[in-house]
């Protein structure tokens, strides 16, 4: 089954999470009761430390619904220390994957902030060797691919020509303000690049990865074109996939299901399930 939109958070491991989105005293491992709720999730584990092992992989298919969508992050050490240039190791690594093959969406390529024009071949020999039956999403952060020039334009082409989705990173709101001595703002404002939003879908599966502030009304506010956006790539057939963050991700549960319940006034969608704090609260 494929939903109209996925919706997602960047990790579903965080204790922080106790007592709100999950059990005040749930178990060690927590993708089953994240994924009772959640329908997709970014897999930032994997560019840190690679494939995972055959027991792992098990694992999370047997932890998760068929309609559940991974989202890993290609390895860095493929695309930051081989720069794409050692290709064998990107398709060892979606190999590895094979149980959760139909539990895929965009597998996200994340490029370092360094690399530019001159290395788009080694990105289209990534590409046009993909497997057709994984969809694809590619993050730059090159300043030269925002300036809406021939280098913009030639990386648009690429990932149309291969339908390959552009991550489009909405970190408008976690720099809308200074950081005012907030260390989960600060933080976030010193690891996220400050890169400007360019709204394109390149191919069917838009990603969206939306960096939210510790102010709750600020985020609402960024938030709001992004409906209809949203609403007509829905219409349009495509699959969206959005993915909330916020300044320390301690309140990115509850701000996903804000914005998704902003969404559904102005498309169908189905409910979101509720919090392990709502089922508690019903109890009294």
């Amino acid at each position: 089954m494929t939903l109209p939109l996925y919706l997602g958070l960047p990790m579903w491991a965080n204790q922080d999470w106790l007592g709100s989105l999950y059990p005040r005293h749930a178990k060690t491992d927590l993708l089953s009761d994240y994924a009772a709720v959640f329908s997709s999730v970014e897999g930032n584990t994997t560019f840190y430390s690679g494939a995972p092992k055959p027991e792992t992989v098990a694992a999370w298919a047997r932890q998760t619904p068929s309609e559940f969508r991974f989202c890993f992050k290609l390895p860095a050490s493929v695309t930051h220390d081989q720069r794409l240039t050692q290709l064998e190791d990107a398709w060892a690594f979606l190999a590895a994957l094979l149980p959760l093959h139909d539990r895929l969406g965009p597998t996200m390529v994340q490029l370092p902030r360094d690399f530019g024009p001159r290395e788009l071949p080694q990105l289209e020999a990534l590409l046009a060797q993909w497997p057709s039956h994984l969809p694809c999403a590619v993050e730059v952060r090159h300043p030269e691919f925002f300036h809406k020039g021939a280098a913009e334009k030639a990386l648009n082409r690429l990932l149309i020509t291969y339908s390959a989705n552009r991550v489009m990173l909405d970190v408008r709101p976690v720099f809308s303000t200074p950081a005012n001595g907030h260390p989960g703002l600060a933080h976030a404002q010193h690891e996220k690049p400050k890169v400007p939003l360019h709204v394109l879908s390149t191919a069917n599966q838009p990603v969206i990865r939306f960096i939210g502030h510790i102010d709750k009304t600020i985020n609402r506010d960024y938030f709001t074109p992004w409906q209809e956006r949203l609403k007509l790539w829905i219409s349009q057939g495509k699959t969206p996939f959005l993915f909330v963050h916020t300044a320390d991700n301690r309140e990115s549960p509850e701000m996903a299901r804000q914005l998704y319940q902003a969404l559904q006034k102005v498309t169908p969608l189905p409910p979101l399930p509720p919090f392990a704090s709502d089922k508690q609260s019903q109890l009294f």
